[in-house]
């Protein structure tokens, strides 16, 4: 469990320092979008963003290797609560009461599945499931073609699922890949399925943060790299809760992830419009 919530808390806080450095990185000229990620990769909060980025998917696997998928998918999804308090702090945004609460009842949706939650399930995992994951990722970036030439609001809404279903492919591929080996990973359809599904991922996310609605597309997200996963995890892999605590476990899932839907306004951190409030500055 350590290792899920130290994913969220490095996506969290990844997030909110890419913000500082785009936002800075755009006050200080013009361009497109090539010139301002050049800007801002010269940045050291930018590049500290992406070093917790990369410490975070490691942390992530280190989780999938030893948790139910439900519960890392539930603690990836409460990354927009670290966004949001560390938002609060650095950006100045001024969380409202109703997100001070849904950063609570995220958390409490944490502790109801960290007291649920058993061990990894036990169950290896069929081929027709590794190949079922690599036809998935596949999938993921025929949705992104097809959902690019939609209206603005469906196009970031599927986005944003598709970009979801390619997280939730990784997480579900990692558990399928049982040995490092070379010869081992060349013929695992499962190994190509988390590199593929991973990029696929990114493509769709970063588009569709880029061509529409940022809480729409962060709340497809959710629901895409949630369930799913999830799902396949306890019905094909075996993940079970505690004895007799199964129902506590679907509630803190339900929650968990309710509550993060509630913040998914906070992967908008770098914009400086819409119902974002600043706290104004101390004089003096």
């Amino acid at each position: 469990m350590v290792c899920a919530l130290g994913a969220a808390v490095c996506f969290g806080t990844a997030t909110v320092l890419q913000a500082i450095a785009a936002r800075a990185a755009a006050d200080t000229g013009g361009g497109g979008d090539a010139a301002l990620l050049l800007r801002a990769v010269r940045q050291w909060r930018y590049l500290a963003g992406l070093g917790l980025d990369g410490l975070g998917f490691l942390l992530q696997i280190a989780a999938l290797r030893s948790l139910p998928i439900y519960v890392v998918g539930a603690a990836l999804a409460a990354s927009l609560a670290v966004t949001a308090v560390t938002a609060s702090r650095l950006l100045r945004v001024r969380l409202s009461a109703v997100e001070w609460s849904a950063v609570g009842v995220v958390c409490a949706g944490l502790a109801m599945l960290g007291l649920a939650s058993g061990t990894e399930g036990r169950e290896d995992g069929s081929a027709a499931l590794k190949w079922a994951m690599l036809g998935a990722a596949l999938a993921v970036l025929l949705l992104g073609a097809v959902a690019g030439r939609l209206p603005e609001r469906v196009r970031a809404l599927l986005l944003g699922l598709g970009a979801g279903f390619g997280f939730g492919v990784v997480e579900v591929s990692v558990r399928l890949i049982d040995s490092l080996a070379p010869s081992a990973l060349f013929t695992n359809p499962a190994a190509y399925a988390l590199l593929l599904g991973g990029g696929a991922a990114f493509l769709l996310l970063t588009s569709a943060l880029q061509r529409g609605s940022v809480t729409t597309a962060t709340a497809g997200m959710v629901i895409g790299e949630t369930i799913g996963p999830a799902a396949i995890g306890v019905v094909w892999l075996g993940d079970r809760t505690r004895e007799g605590l199964a129902w506590l476990a679907v509630l803190g899932f339900a929650v968990a992830v309710a509550g993060a839907l509630a913040l998914a306004r906070f992967r908008e951190a770098p914009a400086e419009e819409g119902p974002v409030e600043k706290v104004p500055a101390e004089e003096g």
